[in-house]
C-alpha cells in the first residue's frame, strides 16, 4: 500500500484505508514505550509532549504499573505523519482513534 495516496484523502479515508491494510495481529498487539519511541523516531519527552498536545494517543493500561499503545494506532499515526498530514489533521485523527478504541471496548463495533 502506497503512503502517497493518503496525502490527498480525507482523514476518514486515511483511517479506513490504513485500517484495512494492517495485519490482523496489529489489531491486538500492544507496543511498549521503547518500541513506540523507536517506531516514531521521537524522544520520550517529545512523545509525551505530543500526547499532551493531542498529537498522539494516550496509553492503555496493561498492568498495575505498565502501559502501552495499540500497534494499530502507532502505525496509523506514523502513516498519517509520513503522508504529510498537518498537526490539526493529526489531532483530529487522534480523537477518532480514541473514540474507536472506546467503541471497540464497549462492543459497539469498529470506527
Amino acid at each position: 500500500m502506497s503512503i502517497s495516496k493518503f496525502a490527498t484523502g480525507s482523514m476518514e479515508e486515511v483511517l479506513a484505508q490504513l485500517s484495512a491494510g494492517l495485519q490482523p495481529a496489529a489489531e491486538l498487539t500492544i507496543s511498549r514505550l521503547p518500541d513506540v519511541l523507536r517506531a516514531r523516531g521521537r524522544s520520550r519527552s517529545a512523545h509525551y509532549d505530543d500526547i499532551k498536545k493531542k498529537l498522539f494517543t494516550t496509553p492503555v493500561s496493561i498492568g498495575a504499573r505498565a502501559v502501552g499503545w495499540p500497534a494499530r494506532e502507532v502505525a496509523i499515526l506514523n502513516a498519517a505523519r509520513i503522508a504529510g498530514k498537518t498537526d490539526d489533521e493529526i489531532s483530529a485523527l487522534v480523537v477518532k482513534l480514541i473514540a474507536a478504541r472506546k467503541a471497540r471496548a464497549w462492543g459497539r463495533g469498529h470506527d
